[in-house]
């Protein structure tokens, strides 16, 4: 059965960093719950997405310190959203027109969880080699 409403292929609960968190922070927070992303929320309210790819392109790759340099200053801000009653064609099609592989699912003006391609792929296409991809272990790595 395919899954209609983001709520049903979202990841629930939301990871977040202050704006003026360091980037060290964020991504030594990323390591500990195992994830690729954090909101950036100023109390409640989402001001931006944080990725891993993020702090990598726009940060170190540039050779800044990432002791000192905020999760505001590298994240997308004010990052597109959901809501979880909304079709999942629509997050669908915001990817798409976008280009984003994640989005916040915001209820009532706070950030509830996360939705991806891959919960997508997993919710609506079990099988698909996404769907296989997005269950593995994230260590995992192939022999070459």
């Amino acid at each position: 059965m395919r899954a209609e409403l983001v709520r049903d292929v979202m990841t629930p609960g939301v990871v977040a960093v202050r704006p003026d968190a360091s980037l060290v922070e964020a991504a030594q927070l990323m390591r500990a719950q195992d994830i690729g992303d954090v909101v950036v929320a100023d109390g409640q309210r989402v001001v931006g997405l944080l990725t891993d790819r993020d702090i990598t392109i726009r940060a170190v790759a540039d050779g800044v310190d990432p002791l000192t340099v905020s999760a505001r200053s590298v994240c997308t801000p004010d990052p597109l959203t959901v809501a979880p009653g909304d079709p999942v064609t629509q997050a669908v099609a915001l990817m798409r027109a976008h280009a984003v592989r994640r989005l916040p699912v915001v209820e009532d003006g706070l950030p509830v969880g996360m939705v991806s391609l891959g919960d997508i792929a997993e919710g609506r296409v079990p099988g698909s080699a996404l769907a296989d991809i997005t269950r593995a272990d994230p260590d995992h790595t192939d022999p070459v």
